[in-house]
């Protein structure tokens, strides 16, 4: 097991350094789909075939994962291949369209990864958080790199160091 499926203090599941990424070329929804989950894949949390369900899913019921205006959530359900819980975000460098008649286009995408219903329905809440906060979006869009991203996420609360998921660890 990894050392980033914890959450701390009922926040958003983490998303480490490992997995924030800024200004993404990514020219289509199935390319910033597919970033997204491949950082899930390289972290443990998921398979080849939960990003392919992700992509899948957009296919087939439309593109109701475009949650706010710029803002798409790619998930799929755990039996897809969910390994354990996690979240990537990833800033696009270009806004690509998803097909929503009001949320397109979009420059961030929260892909997660979760193990059951109750846990899928506690990271969408705790997701919302981000989307929620006009100045963390707003933000986290301009940042230039990846460690400009995660810092924000990092003095908002909602991602943390690999130390902090460590301590979290050993002292539960």
């Amino acid at each position: 097991m990894s050392d980033t499926n914890e959450t701390i203090s009922g926040k958003i599941p983490l998303a480490p350094r490992e997995r924030v990424r800024a200004k993404v070329d990514a020219p289509t929804w199935q390319a910033s789909v597919d970033t997204a989950g491949e950082l899930l894949i390289r972290g443990g949390q998921c398979t080849e075939a939960y990003v392919s369900a992700m992509k899948d899913a957009v296919r087939d019921i439309g593109p109701y994962i475009v949650v706010a205006p710029g803002v798409a959530m790619p998930h799929a359900r755990p039996e897809a291949g969910v390994l354990e819980p996690g979240v990537s975000i990833i800033t696009l460098a270009e806004p690509v369209e998803f097909g929503h008649t009001t949320n397109d286009p979009v420059d961030v995408v929260i892909a997660f990864a979760a193990l059951d219903k109750q846990a899928h329905l506690q990271a969408l809440q705790q997701i919302v958080t981000v989307i929620q906060d006009s100045q963390t979006l707003a933000e986290l869009r301009a940042a230039q790199s990846d460690d400009a991203a995660h810092e924000i996420l990092l003095r908002r609360g909602l991602t943390a160091t690999n130390d902090q998921i460590n301590q979290s660890r050993s002292s539960s």
